[in-house]
């Protein structure tokens, strides 16, 4: 902890050793990656809000700007955990960018706000595209900490209160003091997303993840031992595995400790999502 301004053990080269021991262990390339995720990931929503007024023009309230820009991310953090843990993670990044960008130049081609309605449904399905591909971003990117730490996490956390800054300004600097339209302000925002393609493939360190990809293969493979001699085979296995075989899986909800019936048989997926379906509702009700 810092001390307090004005206090007589205070001085700079105190100040500067307690940020070096905050930081200490602390990589420049993760913190620098995901502070990218969090800022490209929520700065089109916020975009977008800013933009509302010359979306929809003002005869139409803006309120509905925001519902296509919150429900389907709501339902999408509602559903997708329960299966987005089979995409793997490159896949993911890549269909995120794509669909951002997508609903981004929709937005910005469509014809200037009319009475006409079906252009005005053109821009709301970017919005709706936008909105889906950042809130299974949020999922996928707070389950990519999991192999990067506590430090990955904060700078997650620094990325996405920079978007609302960083977007707000630069939509009203663009439109404003340099005179862009709003067309082209929103064609421009649509190339954002290839940033977080760019952290994830050139700035992101693939070893932590791949390290524990193959702890969680082994864990799995410990696990599904069949025969008569499962239990005991099992029982052995685990005791070899270290704390860090023993972490969660990247599924947000987790997926614990499993138990396999006596049979060797798989667990049937509806069972499956019935449990995690429970689990998920002890996160509302006690």
């Amino acid at each position: 902890m810092l001390p307090l301004p004005g206090a007589p053990s205070t001085s700079w080269a105190m100040y500067r050793a307690r940020l070096r021991a905050a930081f200490a262990g602390a990589d420049p390339r993760v913190c620098l990656a995901f502070w990218l995720f969090g800022l490209i990931n929520n700065v089109l929503y916020v975009i977008i809000l800013s933009a509302a007024l010359d979306l929809v023009g003002p005869s139409i309230p803006k309120g509905a700007v925001l519902l296509f820009d919150v429900v389907p991310s709501f339902l999408t953090k509602l559903i997708a955990p329960y299966f987005i843990h089979l995409l793997p993670y490159p896949a993911r990044i890549l269909l995120f960018a794509s669909i951002s960008s997508v609903g981004m130049l929709l937005i910005a081609l469509s014809p200037a706000y009319t009475d006409d309605t079906g252009t005005l449904a053109v821009k709301m399905v970017g919005v709706m595209l936008a909105s889906l591909s950042s809130g299974a971003g949020e999922l996928s990117f707070l389950g990519l900490t999991h192999y990067y730490g506590e430090f990955s996490l904060a700078a997650w956390g620094s990325g996405t209160g920079a978007a609302g800054l960083v977007g707000a300004g630069a939509y009203a600097l663009a439109t404003t003091v340099l005179g862009l339209g709003v067309r082209t302000s929103l064609l421009a925002s649509a190339v954002l997303p290839v940033g977080m393609v760019v952290a994830f493939f050139g700035v992101l360190p693939r070893g932590p993840m791949q390290d524990r990809g193959r702890l969680g293969k082994t864990r799995s493979e410990a696990i599904q031992d069949g025969g008569s001699g499962a239990e005991t085979g099992s029982s052995r296995d685990g005791d070899d595995l270290t704390a860090a075989d023993e972490a969660e899986d990247e599924g947000l909800l987790g997926a614990g400790k499993r138990t396999t019936p006596a049979s060797g048989a798989q667990t049937p997926w509806l069972q499956t999502f019935r449990m995690n379906l429970r689990r998920a509702r002890r996160l509302f009700v006690p």
